[in-house]
């Protein structure tokens, strides 16, 4: 086992109790304790074991074999910055022994169930923090120690060593190589460990091995959900990850700044707008400006004769539970940037118990509403609820090119808070808009300018409804747009 031990890449430990045994790891991973398994990846063999699993303690070890042919013939074929590699650099590296790219593959590989954060057999661990214990002998680490700290240290990690490895032991005045010997401690969701060290893998090493594809800023998104967002380092580690391929590190960067603003909203005070007036218990309870919205774009979508529809930014997935309950609707899908908030929304429509006729009626995906998405195509109608004052003003015409020039619904009803009614909200200071993540909130007239130039410019016409009540001197609280393709296009189309 010594022999094998100097080969393995990265071991993970727990500790626990008689009650809440460490062996439960096993189950987490989806790896029994008691067997030694080979799995086959694109680029060698991955072997799962565990040098030890008792109730107190319990350790989970990943070593990758590297097949170097399958490598350079699956490979890149190029070194760093793009040059030929060598003949014998192509088969003689550091590959075998460093953590790099191709374990952050077998790590998905091995580990997807674990990754993805599921256990049916122990539900509640899944999503409780644990004690771990992260081991990875030989890390390259471009950047050295102390970029392994930044990188690991804002991540909740209570311990973070990065122990430089010496080029040679014989000789300590030749210096450190450019690895380290990396050891975390802290108390973590075992899934976000592991998207953690998928991620941040290849970006020590700053490099990958395979060839970095459009689809790579999707899977980055994934792994880096509920962290990426907010961390120090962002933009290194987005850079690194894409290869420094820059049209892809920028699309990925906007899509972590919506991605921040979005999870902003379940940090932020209640958004006044939900509010409800305090009453006496004798008094009726006004209907919340919220349930008001939701009611009139159902109405308006009755009306359009809509059957299959978008809700493009549906967040917590209120208004996606509200069209499940008419059976009007026969396909709704639910867009939203922030996968934490598809999450939350999963869970609210009880997606995991649903029957499968239910089922079938509903999606929920992510993506960025301002870059166009083919899955978004041919549907009746897209609702833009409360999304577009999210967004910086430059942003709005890549918005309104995504859903009107290219996924183009018959349909599109949108709405926005009506800046000149704030007056009459006694709790929101004079100047200040509704919710501190809006980038703006605009007049009727602002509206009105606005949503006429989107119906000229893409072949629909549009009417203006209001929301809520429409008081004479301010107008509504809530203003909505209803865009109906004109009857040329919808034949054209």
């Amino acid at each position: 086992m010594r022999t094998i031990l100097k080969r393995v890449f990265l071991t993970i430990s727990t500790t626990g109790t008689v009650e809440r045994p460490a062996t439960d790891l096993g189950y987490l991973l989806h790896k029994h304790p008691d067997k030694a398994q080979a799995f086959s990846t694109s680029h060698g063999t991955a072997h799962v074991f565990y040098p030890e699993a008792s109730a107190e303690r319990c350790t989970a070890a990943l070593l990758l074999e590297v097949d170097p042919v399958a490598l350079v013939r699956r490979g890149k074929g190029k070194g760093r910055g793009g040059a030929p590699d060598s003949a014998l650099a192509q088969y003689v590296n550091d590959r075998p022994y460093a953590a790099s790219s191709l374990l952050a593959v077998a790590l998905t590989t091995v580990f997807k169930s674990a990754l993805r954060g599921v256990c049916a057999a122990l539900p509640g661990r899944v999503e409780a923090p644990m004690p771990l214990r992260v081991e990875v002998p030989a890390l390259p680490a471009r950047g050295g120690a102390e970029l392994v700290r930044k990188l690991f240290g804002p991540l909740g990690w209570s311990t973070v060593e990065a122990e430089p490895v010496a080029l040679d032991e014989q000789f300590p005045e030749w210096g450190d190589s450019r690895y380290v010997q990396l050891v975390l401690e802290g108390e973590l969701r075992l899934a976000d460990a592991l998207r953690q060290l998928y991620v941040l893998l290849p970006v020590l090493d700053d490099a990958k091995h395979y060839w970095v594809a459009p689809d790579e800023v999707d899977k980055l998104l994934r792994a880096g959900e509920g962290w990426l967002a907010e961390h120090p380092e962002q933009k290194l580690i987005t850079s690194r990850y894409l290869s420094r391929r820059w049209g892809l590190t920028r699309q990925a960067m906007e899509r972590l700044e919506l991605v921040r603003l979005a999870e902003a909203d379940d940090l932020a005070v209640e958004d006044i707008d939900n509010a409800v007036d305090e009453t006496t218990d004798t008094e009726e309870r006004p209907v919340p400006l919220a349930e008001q919205r939701r009611a009139a774009v159902l109405e308006a979508l009755h009306a359009a004769g809509a059957s299959r529809v978008l809700d493009l930014g549906c967040g917590q997935g209120q208004l996606v539970q509200a069209l499940l309950k008419d059976t009007r609707f026969t396909e709704i899908v639910g867009v939203d940037v922030s996968v934490r908030a598809l999450t939350v929304a999963g869970r609210r429509l009880k997606l995991d118990r649903m029957g499968e006729r239910q089922a079938s009626r509903v999606k929920l995906m992510q993506g960025s509403l301002t870059y166009t998405d083919k899955r978004l195509t041919g549907y009746d109608a897209a609702v833009l609820s409360e999304v577009i004052e999210h967004l910086d003003l430059p942003r709005l015409p890549a918005l309104e090119y995504a859903v009107f020039g290219s996924a183009r619904p018959r349909t599109v009803l949108v709405t926005t808070p009506n800046v000149e009614y704030n007056v009459r909200w006694e709790s929101l200071p004079a100047g200040h808009v509704r919710h501190g993540d809006h980038r703006f909130e605009w007049t009727r007239q602002e509206f009105r300018d606005w949503a006429e130039g989107v119906a000229e410019r893409h072949g629909y016409g549009v009417r203006l409804v209001p929301v809520g009540p429409d008081d004479p001197e301010v107008g509504p609280p809530t203003q909505m747009a209803v865009f109906e393709m004109t009857e040329k296009e919808a034949k054209a189309a």
